[in-house]
């Protein structure tokens, strides 16, 4: 999970991260220790939703502000309830 090493990097650089991924992929957010994580019920490259569908997409963004915003402690996992509702 590349993106996770990634934030990973960024943040012993001093830069916040919320990693924002498929449900598929909990346990490997988990076993990496990320400091912040959305998971959605998406399917697998779709994490922010249907393409086209600029709702959901600010629904999932703004889930991971909220998290970046608001997180007191590293390790964060937040799972949205949402289904996944392709177009």
């Amino acid at each position: 999970m590349s993106v996770g090493h990634i934030a990973r990097k960024a943040e012993t650089e001093g830069l916040p991260t919320v990693t924002v991924i498929v449900r598929s992929f909990r346990h490997v957010a988990e076993e990496m220790g990320l400091p912040r994580t959305v998971v959605t019920r998406h399917p697998m490259g779709r994490p922010l939703g249907p393409p086209g569908d600029h709702e959901t997409h600010k629904r999932v963004v703004g889930a991971a502000l909220t998290l970046l915003e608001t997180a007191t402690e590293g390790g964060i996992v937040i799972e949205l309830e949402e289904p996944y509702r392709p177009r």
